[in-house]
């Protein structure tokens, strides 16, 4: 009696050449748009307006918390502009982020300001994902230039180079 390998045995194959980067909640499907791509673009652009609901609504609790603690008004009004300010340097620099690599430092410094304007990093989520997967754009771009370096590296030459005829 022969016995077959299990399929589970063979090794595994190698893809060759470069490797889509996965996107968060999209893993690799925005590269070619399958895998339900439709369904989680609708889901993440629901999901990330939810969530700007949501952080709306605690805001406004905060807010009421406020005038119940009679906190004064230079206060409220304080509270106020700088949750619009930090919200709009959010949302900047989070949509931003979807075209191009954002500096690491940078990153680490504005942290705090990312924290207070939520709000607008989620707007921006939701925005971008109105149109493509947040940072398809950014990572389609990388993806093609790495795919279009290996093709360069891989190509084979034609002939012998130290065959050829001088030119003149």
């Amino acid at each position: 009696m022969a016995s077959t390998p299990p399929a589970a045995a063979k090794a595994p194959t190698t893809p060759k050449g470069p490797l889509p980067e996965p996107i968060r909640f999209f893993g690799t499907t925005w590269l070619n748009h399958d895998g339900n791509y439709t369904a989680r673009r609708v889901t993440v652009s629901l999901g990330s307006l939810a969530a700007v609901a949501a952080s709306c609504l605690v805001l406004r609790l905060a807010y009421e918390g406020l005038r119940l603690a009679a906190v004064g008004g230079f206060v409220s009004i304080t509270v106020v502009v700088m949750f619009a300010v930090c919200s709009a340097l959010a949302f900047g620099h989070t949509w931003g982020s979807f075209t191009r690599r954002p500096d690491p430092d940078r990153q680490s410094s504005l942290r705090g300001l990312l924290t207070i304007g939520f709000i607008g990093s989620l707007a921006a989520y939701f925005l971008r994902s109105l149109k493509e997967a947040p940072g398809e754009s950014l990572h389609r771009r990388t993806y093609e230039a790495a795919l279009a370096q290996y093709t360069r590296r891989t190509s084979k030459r034609t002939g012998n180079p130290a065959k050829r005829r001088p030119r003149g």
